[in-house]
């Protein structure tokens, strides 16, 4: 959205993270789930998470990726975007254990697959999508 919709980099202060807050804020205000991801650098965007966190009703959850920068090159490199930066501009954006530091915060390790991955986060936030996020229904 940031570079999309205002052309910003990811600078301190920049006017992106008002918009993530107000874009989210209005969908959960509106009934939906809300997912916000990305590089956010716990310098800039912390505060702006446990506010919208603390001012949320419905239950929030907080999940770091703990992926390695090996990791995070090779895994680049199966995006359909892999030629529009480089090792060198990832090299500058990466953050090992960049934590938010809020209570329950949740540490997903490299080793975890996109099924674990999928199933954890929707049993923590949802509980009935625990079994089978691929195959399971809501209720079932």
């Amino acid at each position: 959205m940031r570079l999309t919709v205002l052309k910003e980099r990811d600078v301190p202060d920049g006017v992106n993270i008002g918009l993530i807050s107000t874009v989210a804020r209005y969908a959960l205000d509106h009934g939906y789930h809300v997912i916000i991801e990305g590089i956010l650098h716990a310098e800039r965007y912390a505060a702006m998470l446990t506010e919208l966190a603390a001012d949320h009703r419905g239950a929030t959850a907080f999940y770091y990726l703990d992926v390695s920068f090996s990791e995070s090159l090779r895994r680049h490199a199966t995006r359909p975007q892999a030629a529009e930066f480089g090792a060198e501009d990832m090299r500058g954006w990466y953050r090992h254990r960049d934590l938010l530091g809020v209570r329950g915060e949740h540490l997903i390790p490299e080793t975890s697959t996109l099924h674990e991955t999928t199933a954890r986060i929707l049993g923590d936030v949802f509980g009935q999508y625990a079994h089978d996020p691929v195959t399971s229904t809501p209720g079932a």
